[in-house]
């Protein structure tokens, strides 16, 4: 095998390789990954069982071949080089990675491919085409909800519920609910309600543009997604998630409004005496004015005063800090709105004007 590629094109494709590879010691065939030189194209794949990554790259390839080798140190190695065009050419087991504008070259032990996991491909499954920064919204408005408690596996993911031409996303951790719901031209005959591990949506997350579709392809076990030069796929999550529905407040009595900007940095100001432990934070709010406080016993205590749109009886919230900030700081408005009925009870934490998503958050308990 032997190709000449720029530095950047390749590069820029090990690292999406690296990020999804979980081994990292050398003598495993899942730290490596496999490159293939064919019709002018590079394929680079890599696996860590649960997620498959493939890109493929045009290159110039003088011979053809195919080889495995160690991730890490072949990301290490090209990075080290100047920019400019590279040389990689496979041989008697030896990996070499030469640049062509300095003296300088690396060599690194290979594997043969034999061992490297095979990927199973989207056939006899549904297949789904959604605009990709439709796609990139509903994962920005939802992941950072998603449950990390290992016991609890089927909130360790976002539901995706298509139904009625439908689609929308679901994340909950428990004390907190991100919801998203969108309207593309689906089969409005066609209803599935699937949890999406967090890992494959990260990765590919940070790959989304403004630009073209994601095609997604769905059967029992699996879901994949192709776009660009792209192909991502994951085992589902097993399981039932929780009835989200119930969760949802059919009415709530009482609002306020605030600036999403001045909120968003006086609560970042806020934070900084919370106590770690807890990350509670007081809202209270009174007619045209909302006071946001904390306290670290220890250190010391803070607050801050900002209009807000309210008419009503002095009211304080317990709250934690990070369940207000991760939905107000991913949102584009200008403005937010805040619902209620109670002290006690969910809120509802809204776009203004209102969008396709909003979030819910339990209040704490306040501190005695």
């Amino acid at each position: 095998m032997k190709f000449n590629s720029e530095k950047s094109a390749i590069l820029k494709e090990l690292l999406i390789a690296q990020e999804i590879i979980a081994t990292k010691t050398s003598v495993s065939i899942l730290s490596n990954v496999l490159l293939i030189a064919k019709d002018a194209k590079l394929t680079i794949k890599a696996t860590d069982v649960k997620v498959n990554f493939e890109a493929v790259i045009p290159v110039d390839v003088e011979e053809e071949g195919k080889t495995t080798v160690f991730c890490s140190k072949l990301v290490s190695i090209i990075n080290s080089l100047p920019d400019g065009e590279i040389e990689i050419l496979e041989k008697n087991q030896k990996l070499h990675i030469n640049s062509i504008s300095k003296k300088v070259k690396f060599q690194l032990n290979t594997i043969s491919d034999t061992d490297f996991p095979s990927f199973i491909e989207p056939e006899d499954s549904i297949s789904i085409e959604i605009p990709a920064i439709e796609l990139k919204k509903m994962i920005t408005n939802t992941i950072f909800a998603v449950s990390e408690d290992q016991a609890r596996y089927f909130m360790n993911g976002i539901c995706m519920h298509i139904s009625q031409g439908n689609m929308l996303f679901v994340a909950t951790d428990g004390r907190r609910l991100s919801y998203i719901k969108k309207q593309f031209n689906l089969n409005e005959s066609y209803e599935n309600e699937i949890i999406i591990p967090t890992k494959i949506l990260n990765v590919i997350h940070k790959k989304l543009t403004e630009n073209g579709n994601v095609s997604i392809y769905l059967n029992e076990k699996y879901i994949f997604f192709n776009f660009a030069n792209y192909k991502f796929s994951s085992p589902l999550i097993e399981g039932k998630f929780p009835n989200y529905e119930k969760v949802i407040p059919e009415k709530q009595e009482f609002s306020f409004e605030v600036n999403r900007k001045e909120f968003l940095e006086a609560l970042k100001r806020v934070s900084l005496l919370v106590e770690k432990e807890f990350n509670r934070v007081y809202l209270e709010i009174s007619s045209g004015k909302l006071v946001i406080s904390s306290n670290e016993k220890e250190i010391g205590a803070v607050n801050e005063e900002i209009p807000c749109n309210f008419v009503g009886n002095n009211t304080v919230f317990a709250l934690n800090y990070s369940y207000l900030e991760d939905p107000i700081k991913v949102m584009e408005s200008d403005d937010v709105k805040i619902q209620f009925n109670d002290t006690e009870h969910a809120m509802t934490i809204l776009s203004l004007p209102e969008q396709d998503f909003f979030h819910i958050v339990m209040p704490m308990r306040k501190e005695e």
